[in-house]
């Protein structure tokens, strides 16, 4: 009965000692860790990078290999086929851009959705440029799709200004992929009229 005792005061006391010090942890030390092998994988993980361990199969100790240059990844070749830089001489050469997007009920309804989702905040849901936030007034308000602005600005221009960002709107790049881009184009046609051509006005700068 006493070495039971004398055992579990052991064990307690080790415990305890343990959660103290493991509690220590900071900054670059993890503290003990209890069996670290089943959560630390022997092997190169590709999305982290040791300080202490670099790769020494890989140029410059690097997980990642880079992809071949001139290569364009799986998927990717969307966003390949548009490569402007940010700047008023490639939204005015986005202009000669022709929407390769056929335009079908099933497009304009895609485009439709994909606009309500991203573009009524500001725009309105008929595009009159009284969304929520403008109303707030929160963001002065954006041109309505029934101006001339808009009629006379080519589906290039809307497309680098949706990709891209211009003046005041920010890039939705990053959310809508080109073809989905290409797409709410085509939803902006259906509200604001057909193109009537190249407005002789310079857009801002």
């Amino acid at each position: 009965m006493a070495n039971t005792r004398i055992i579990l005061s052991t064990f307690a006391l080790f415990s305890v000692m343990a959660l103290f010090t493991a509690c220590s942890a900071g900054g670059d030390n993890p503290g003990y860790e209890y069996a670290p092998n089943m959560y630390h994988g022997f092997g190169y993980e590709p999305l982290s990078q040791k300080e202490d361990e670099p790769n020494t199969i890989n140029p410059h100790g690097m997980n990642m290999r880079e992809p071949v240059k001139g290569t364009v990844a799986r998927g990717q070749q969307d966003f390949a086929n548009y490569s402007f830089t940010v700047s008023n001489e490639s939204y005015e050469a986005s202009a000669s851009l022709k929407n390769p997007v056929a335009s079908s009920p099933k497009v304009i309804a895609e485009g439709q959705t994909l606009y309500n989702i991203n573009c009524t905040p500001c725009h309105g849901d008929k595009g009159l440029g009284d969304g929520t936030i403008v109303s707030a007034g929160k963001f002065p308000p954006p041109p309505s799709y029934d101006s001339d602005r808009i009629k006379t600005t080519p589906d290039g221009k809307m497309f680098y200004s949706i990709r891209y960002g211009k003046n005041l709107m920010g890039a939705y790049g990053t959310v809508l992929t080109p073809n989905q881009i290409w797409k709410v184009v085509h939803y902006i046609r259906t509200v604001s009229g057909p193109y009537k051509g190249a407005s002789n006005v310079t857009a801002s700068k």
